[in-house]
């Protein structure tokens, strides 16, 4: 079970850290990724990070988000930086390639 929070409600420019928590140890072994689905899109993959560590980003985040797991915690994290309003999107943690999903964790870069 995947369990996002840590969305909200941000002006733009702003920062947030969403936060996934996992029942079991599988992040520290498995590729996983945050996911984004916006109003009317498809969800996509913006931030992935390999079971070795190694992290890639969609060119639309890259350079403004981060993420980074703790696994004694079994948590995975997005810090998001320079938020904009197209960023506005429910979140979601999953595999690669991804298993059930959570519910997610909304988003909104608005002033």
């Amino acid at each position: 079970q995947l369990v996002e929070s840590g969305g909200g409600l941000v002006q733009p420019g702003g920062s947030l850290r969403l936060s996934c928590a996992a029942s079991g140890s599988i992040f520290s072994i498995n590729n996983m990724g945050w996911y984004r689905q916006a109003p009317g899109k498809q969800r996509e993959l913006v931030a992935l990070m390999l079971g070795g560590g190694a992290t890639n980003y969609a060119d639309s985040v890259k350079g403004r988000f981060t993420i980074s797991r703790n696994n004694a915690k079994n948590t995975v994290y997005l810090q998001m930086n320079s938020l904009k309003p197209e960023d506005t999107a429910v979140y979601y943690c999953n595999l690669i390639p991804p298993l059930t999903w959570g519910q997610g964790t909304q988003v909104t870069v608005s002033s």
